[in-house]
């Protein structure tokens, strides 16, 4: 009995530290299979901070911990608010995941949601920042869905509850383009396809994922107010139309549209972006220019 508790109070000691103690509890009853190597869907999180270097220059070694150890619970609160399991911190970066080690119907869902989370609540903490005289932080995230492989890997010293897979490296490259983009959050067209509520996005290019394949892209805007993004039904139809414009390869045409955007809406810096593609595509025929693939792939991830 005694062993059976010990056994119990290890495995209670590593769940917690991944997901909301209510979930933790729910997976007790399963022992320690729970942990072991299996096959499942799950929705991959990545996040980081824009410009995290530049920022720990300013802080050095004891500001950037101590900055760390306040934003980190901010954000892992608003993914055990949404059900998520918190894999583990990459320096300023955030991996997580929904659907494991227990699934959800809607855990596409809750990824997004948790993202949206995340931006909503990072906006409020800078409110805070700047009230003490300290620089406003941004971040992007990168999600996506597919199938994985999780499990408690490592040595027999150090052991480590994670997940491996196809779009476990999707979500995190996901999350480095978004700077390319000026976008906050992206998500692959397999988190898009699945999302059973209604968010405010935008499909804005096709990578090419590897070699070969193309995967659709979709920029997630519900983290916006009217103040900082005015008119956006009307950008996002216009939007639609340039896009649409430019990978029938009417350069002049699509321009304008994306002017269109940009008189609604300045700050759209995505409308500027694609404008400067246009242009460059103009100057030399698409499939000349270094690594974009054609007029619908920008990016190679």
């Amino acid at each position: 009995m005694i062993e059976n508790n010990n056994s119990n109070d290890r495995l209670r000691s590593i769940i917690y530290r991944y997901m909301d103690p209510d979930v933790a509890e729910q997976l007790m009853d399963g022992g320690e299979d729970v942990l072991g190597g299996r096959s499942t869907e799950a929705t991959i999180l990545f996040s980081g901070i824009r410009s995290f270097t530049s920022l720990t220059e300013k802080l050095g070694a004891r500001g950037t911990v101590s900055f760390l150890n306040d934003y980190f619970p901010i954000m892992v609160e608003c993914i055990h608010n949404n059900g998520g399991m918190l894999d583990k911190f990459i320096g300023d970066g955030i991996m997580a995941a929904f659907g494991v080690p227990m699934p959800h119907d809607d855990d596409e869902d809750r990824g997004v949601q948790a993202a949206i989370a995340m931006l909503s609540e990072m906006f409020k903490w800078n409110y805070e920042r700047k009230a003490r005289g300290e620089a406003p932080v941004d971040m992007g995230a990168g999600l996506s869905t597919g199938a994985i492989f999780t499990g408690n890997i490592g040595s027999p010293k150090q052991m480590n509850y994670t997940m491996i897979g196809d779009d476990v490296n999707l979500a995190c490259r996901l999350e480095r383009v978004c700077k390319h983009y000026a976008a906050r959050i992206l998500i692959s067209e397999f988190t898009y396809r699945k999302l059973r509520g209604m968010y405010r996005t935008r499909e804005i290019d096709q990578v090419i994922k590897g070699k070969t394949e193309a995967v659709r892209i979709y920029e997630v805007l519900d983290y916006h107010t009217e103040d900082s993004f005015p008119n956006m039904g009307s950008v996002l139809n216009i939007f639609r139309e340039g896009v649409t414009e430019y990978r029938k390869q009417k350069w002049d045409t699509a321009i304008k549209a994306f002017n269109e955007a940009l008189r609604l809406n300045p700050a759209d810096r995505l409308c500027s972006i694609y404008i400067g593609w246009c242009n460059d595509y103009k100057e030399v025929p698409p499939r000349k220019i270094g690594r974009r693939q054609d007029s619908e792939s920008q990016v190679v991830i």
